[in-house]
């Protein structure tokens, strides 16, 4: 788990980041948290959108998809989920 202040050193470092995925009609999939749990490899902190033609609501869909990649749930914040996990290859943030 995630203490209060790594949360807050990766809410800034994602900050500047831009969306990789959208979460729309479709909901969520097998198949977007295979793509999400190996882009989370890559660069182990990413945003997701959620579109407003989503049936499902934001805090319903990050937490399917932190569970689905085992990531940690940053934050939800407007129609943006942002998911952290350690990389084992391409270790990029330390955190504090």
């Amino acid at each position: 788990m995630l203490t209060g202040k790594q949360k807050r050193y990766l809410r800034s470092k994602a900050h500047h980041l831009n969306p990789i995925f959208q979460v729309g009609k479709g909901g969520v999939n097998e198949n977007m948290i295979k793509q999400i749990d190996d882009v989370l490899e890559a660069r182990e902190l990413i945003k997701v959108s959620v579109l407003q033609n989503c049936e499902e609501d934001k805090d319903s869909v990050a937490e399917k998809l932190s569970t689905g990649a085992k990531a940690e749930l940053v934050q939800v914040i407007g129609n943006t989920i942002v998911l952290y996990k350690e990389s084992t290859e391409n270790k990029q943030i330390q955190l504090p």
